[in-house]
Formats: C-alpha cells, structure tokens, sequence
C-alpha cells in the first residue's frame, strides 16, 4: 500500500478501486453511527436513567451536531485540503464514540453523541469534494453511485448489525465498534490517501465570506434543484427506515430473521441500482437516467398508497409489501448519485462547502420523515406508504425546477 504526503496529488480522473472503497466505508460513518444503536434505545434508556423516550433526544442531539458540523467542514476542508479535516474528523469522532462507550450520565452522553457528529460530519462532505475534485461528469456519477451504494446500505443494515452486536454484548460495544471503525478509517486515509486538492486552489474565508458563500450557492439554480432531488431522496429512505420496525414487525409479524433476510434484499436491490446507474452513465445522459427512475418510483409510489389505503398492501399480502417497497428504494440507486453530480457542476472551485450544504439539507429535511411517520396512523402499511411517497413528490417537484435551471452542459449528458 502506499503511503502519501499530504502535498501528493490524485491524477485527475484517476480513483484506483481501493480508494473509492476507503472513502464509500469512511462515507458510511455517518448512518452507521446514526442508525446502528437504534435496537438499543431501551437499553440506553435504562441504564442512563434519561427517562421514556430520552433515547430519542440522544438522536435529536446527534443531527443538530450534523448539520453544524458540515455546515463548518465544507468551508474547513476548502481552507486546509481534504486529508487533514477529514482526519480530524474522524478522530473526533473516535473519541467521543469512545465517552459515548463509557459515561453514565446521560447529559454527558448526548454532549458526546453532538460532538462525535460534528467530527463525523466529515466523512460525509468530504469524500463528495473528494469525488468533484477528481473527477466531473459521467466519470464522477460513475465513482458517486459507488459511494452512493455504501452511503445507502449503511442506514438499511446498520439497525441489524446494531442487533447482532446486542446479541454478544451491551448497548456500549456498539460505540466501541463505531471507535473501532474510525480509527481504521483514519489508518486508511494516511496509509493510502493522497489530498485531492492542491494547496494553490484553497481558499481562505471570513465569517461573513462563509456565509455569503453559502447563499451563493443555495441560490444557483442547477444545485438548488438537483440538491433537492438528492435531498428528498435521503427523505424517502429515511421514512422508510422510520417505519420498518412497526411496520414489519408489529403489522406483517415478521421474525427477527425474517425482518433481516428484508433488510439484505432490499440493500441488494439498491446496491444494484447504484451499480447499474454506474454502468449506464456511459451510454445514456443524467438527466435521462435521473427521470427514468423518478417516473418508476412515481408510479411504484402511487400503486402502494392505493393498495395500502385498500388494505391490499399490508398484513394481508407481506410479499407484494416488500415487493413495492424494494422497487421504490432500487430506483434511489439511479436518483441519489446523478442528483449529487449534477448539483456540483458550477461549484468545482468550492467544492467543500456546496458537499456541506447539499449534507446539511439531506440530514435536516430528510429527518423530518421521521416525524411525518410517526404523526401518521399505524397499524397497517399506510404511514410507509404515505411517508415515502411524501419523498417522492417532494424529488418530481424539484425535477421541474431542474428542467427549468440552464443547461449544464453536454460533457454531463
């Protein structure tokens, strides 16, 4: 393996298969950290004495930490490079993982849940500028939905692998795995990451030039539209991951070996969505592809709504439940990754800070899914049904703000 200085430059275009599967697990920390000690809320709850539902303010402290954090990490890694933000990052995250692990107050334990985001935060701007810096167009939608595909996966396994772990061990063995993972993460990155970004083409900002940065970009019309699209897409999964344990353990009665063979399959189906949009970007333009599966999703969405609200789609029939729901979540794998591209295409100069604001807004509007879910009746499959296509509408509605924003040129297409 070699080893890099930071003043060593990746070739333009050039991502060795090593390096896209370091940055797709150092990109995963986030959901992984997110989603992992889901099955251990009542165990936290128990042993911290936070009281019923304390569990769910942990999480609440864990996304406000997030969206400070790449709020701060895209202007940082502009400023300083790639490699040393992302290194810090992750060492923060390490070792609030590790308090995590072993205090016993439960004020203390959300302090570490904030500060842990905000170094985990990293992992997820920081690899999408990694990703702009090397490589545009079709090459970079291409090394995206392999990013994509772990970034997707984690929040789907991560509640079962968090059970397994309970299995062997205490609600705390999962952060001293989250500790374990990023200290790996961080041997990886020295031992085999070069910074991406020359120090002549960093830039040094002021407050006030940060924050003028951010509105920059939030208005240009090509990255607000298809940053949307992305955005929603992370609502629709999370509304799905919102629901999953109601809905297929109390609704379809699903055992716990049963909920997890689901869980694989429709990771399976997203990873081969991200595979092929990977495949079919050299033959087909984004946009194309983009829409394509925005239609499938559409139409998947509107006929589970229907046959939930008949009562078709439910306890009744569980197999065509799964079936539409694992047809919604394979169409992300073409969304997610071509929306993340294209909302990068006038922001290469920048590329830090238009990854956080695009992160900023996935972890803030596609939280709230979880709250539509939970305001939704239970008791059978419509809060899913409801909640994804919520997300849905919310992606064809930034479409046709995307086809109204200037063309983004025909290296993209």
């Amino acid at each position: 393996m070699t080893r890099f200085s930071p003043s060593h430059a990746l070739p333009s275009g050039h991502f060795t298969p090593w390096l896209i599967i370091l940055l797709g697990l150092v990109t995963g920390i986030g959901p992984l950290a997110t989603d992992m000690y889901l099955p251990a809320f009542p165990e936290v709850e128990q042993d911290l004495a936070g009281g019923p539902g304390s569990a769910q303010f942990t999480l609440a402290a864990w996304f406000m930490g997030l969206a400070l954090g790449q709020f701060s990490q895209g202007p940082l890694s502009d400023r300083f490079g790639r490699r040393a933000p992302l290194v810090l990052g992750l060492a923060i995250f390490a070792v609030a993982s590790a308090g995590c692990a072993l205090v016993h107050n439960y004020h203390l334990f959300c302090l570490f849940r904030f500060v842990g985001a905000i170094g985990g935060s990293a992992s997820a701007v920081i690899p999408r500028a990694i990703v702009r810096d090397v490589a545009t167009g079709k090459a970079g939608a291409k090394i995206m939905s392999q990013l994509t595909l772990v970034f997707g996966v984690m929040p789907v396994l991560a509640p079962s692998f968090g059970s397994l772990v309970l299995k062997v061990g205490n609600w705390r063995w999962i952060f001293w795995v989250g500790t374990a993972y990023a200290v790996l993460g961080i041997v990886g990155i020295l031992a085999s990451l070069p910074d991406t970004l020359a120090p002549q083409r960093r830039i040094a900002l002021s407050p006030m030039q940060i924050a003028s940065r951010y509105v920059v970009i939030l208005k240009e019309p090509v990255f607000r539209a298809n940053a949307l699209i992305a955005t929603f897409s992370t609502f629709v999964m999370f509304a799905y991951l919102g629901s999953a344990p109601v809905l297929f353990e109390q609704v379809l009665h699903f055992s716990a070996g049963q909920f997890g063979l689901f869980f694989g399959v429709n990771a399976a189906a997203f990873i081969l969505g991200t595979q092929i949009n990977g495949r079919l970007v050299h033959k087909f333009a984004m946009p194309h592809l983009l829409e394509g599966a925005l239609a499938w999703a559409l139409l998947m969405g509107c006929i589970f709504v229907v046959l939930a609200y008949m009562g078709v789609a439910g306890v009744h029939h569980p197999l065509l439940t799964c079936g539409l729901i694992t047809s919604i979540t394979g169409a992300l794998g073409f969304i997610g990754p071509n929306a993340t591209v294209m909302s990068f295409y006038h922001h290469g100069h920048h590329a830090g800070s238009a990854s956080a604001m695009l992160g900023t807004l996935q972890f803030s509007i596609g939280s709230l899914s979880s709250v539509l879910v939970g305001l939704l009746p239970g008791g059978n499959a419509t809060s899913t049904a409801l909640g994804m296509m919520a997300g849905i509408l919310g992606m064809a509605l930034a479409d046709v703000m995307r086809r109204y924003a200037p063309p983004i040129g025909a290296e993209e297409d």
